[in-house]
């Protein structure tokens, strides 16, 4: 459907298609672009749920939004619609990530799974410096039917942990690292070659697009 001014066409046929809603890109839209995309998601019934929203863009759709629900560590945003949607019933999904400034991206893509209707452990802090943390969690790990690794630097985690596990593992390369990292593509190259089966590799910082794959590993069709 194509808006007055013509700016976006929303797909709110999307939910039937492929089980989930459209997610609204935040980032690089105006304040009164995404003011309106968000009118027209709550205006439909549908969830208007968002990634990589700043503070600003918050603020100003929670002016006429009170109720919309900005995380501010994942830069998502939520305006829950009508549409009835599971809650917590698919999974478990295990997010981890190795270090504390690979969170921003985890959350992201706990967050996703969560809106999606994934039951979400996270495990965070468990990179391969301190192997043991990375063994203290394998219990946990172990349970869930998709497990998310976000990891900068070299990028070792994902290998690391499914080497240890029966699941799938989605890497997610994080911007984080001193500079021969270039912000992320070390990492990048270093999932691509992981010699561990059952790794799947998504783009730098794409907590988004790991938390929707984990979603269609563990829902059933």
């Amino acid at each position: 459907m194509t808006m007055e001014n013509d700016f976006a066409q929303l797909d709110f046929d999307r939910r039937e298609r492929r089980g989930a809603p459209e997610t609204i890109f935040c980032q690089g839209k105006s304040n009164s672009q995404l003011l309106e995309i968000v009118r027209r998601f709550h205006a439909s019934g549908e969830d208007a749920f968002g990634t990589r929203a700043s503070a600003d863009q918050a603020e100003v759709l929670k002016a006429e939004f009170p109720e919309i629900q900005y995380d501010a560590l994942s830069r998502t945003i939520l305006l829950p619609g009508r549409t009835e949607r599971p809650r917590s019933v698919f999974g478990p999904v295990a997010v981890c990530c190795a270090g504390t400034a690979d969170t921003p991206v985890a959350e992201e893509a706990a967050k996703t799974a969560e809106f999606l209707g994934c039951h979400v452990g996270r495990f965070y802090d468990i990179g391969i410096a301190a192997l043991h943390r990375v063994v203290s969690a394998l219990p946990k790990l172990r349970e869930a039917k998709a497990v998310i690794c976000c990891a900068g630097m070299e990028g070792a985690l994902p290998s690391v942990v499914a080497g240890l596990i029966g699941a799938p593992v989605i890497a997610v390369p994080t911007s984080v690292g001193y500079g021969a990292s270039f912000q992320g593509l070390t990492a990048l190259l270093s999932m691509l070659n992981s010699c561990a089966e059952g790794v799947a590799v998504v783009n730098i910082d794409n907590g988004f697009g790991a938390g929707y794959m984990a979603f269609q590993i563990v829902r059933p069709r």
